[in-house]
């Protein structure tokens, strides 16, 4: 979807999105509406429901991988199908975002040209969600990102849940200017409620390793 900025950087929003066809057409909703945003691209990788069918009646750039590949190649593959020199990630099973949280993410590389990336941080929403952002802030996946900073980031794509990890660590290690956001009212569906409280759980500790094993490699490097 090509659309016109009133930014003079090209901005492209990705979106990946594994089985997230009942979701994911609310956060689309949303992104459409974001004047900033010159491409949205969904990244499909390789769902097994109709999360490609119910991105496309949005009009947008619809990308399909055949076989689940995870997050990180999902983020590598949006990427690299656009030219767009500041790129935001979000998640598509998120409740509650409103225009005016993207354009906060968006505005602070607008605005300062130092800036390599802007990380949201969920306030004032669910207690689950909340929390886990106190906990693990270095897990939300709501950025935006400057190409120049990712095209530096060690290759991610085979990161299924780590890649946010990755993106952190990189950013901690080589100083880059990284501003916080505030994403008031914003939440996410957990992955219990998705897919049932026991596969929910042991999709939950896949996750949970993939993050430890990606932050102990790179700890190994510091």
């Amino acid at each position: 979807m090509s659309r016109e900025s009133k930014s003079d950087h090209k901005i492209a929003v990705i979106v990946p999105a594994y089985n997230e066809g009942p979701r994911i057409g609310a956060v689309l909703d949303v992104l459409v509406k974001v004047d900033h945003i010159d491409e949205i691209i969904v990244v499909d990788d390789g769902s097994e429901d109709e999360t490609a069918s119910a991105a496309s009646k949005h009009h947008v750039k619809v990308i399909r991988m055949e076989s689940n590949k995870g997050k990180g190649a999902a983020m590598r593959k949006g990427a690299d199908s656009t030219d767009a020199d500041i790129l935001l990630f979000i998640d598509a099973d998120l409740v509650g975002l409103k225009p005016g949280h993207i354009d906060r993410l968006i505005s602070p590389l607008i605005e300062t040209e130092e800036i390599e990336m802007s990380v949201a941080r969920f306030t004032e929403g669910r207690l689950s969600t909340n929390l886990s952002q106190r906990i693990a802030p270095i897990l939300n996946s709501q950025r935006a990102i400057r190409r120049t900073f990712l095209d530096r980031v060690p290759e991610f794509s085979s990161s299924r849940f780590g890649v946010e990890t990755i993106i952190t660590t990189y950013a901690r290690r080589s100083k880059a200017k990284v501003i916080e956001v505030e994403f008031e009212g914003v939440t996410q569906v957990m992955k219990e409620e998705k897919i049932g409280k026991i596969k929910g759980m042991k999709s939950r500790l896949d996750m949970y390793k993939d993050v430890i094993k990606h932050r102990y490699a790179r700890s190994k490097t510091d």
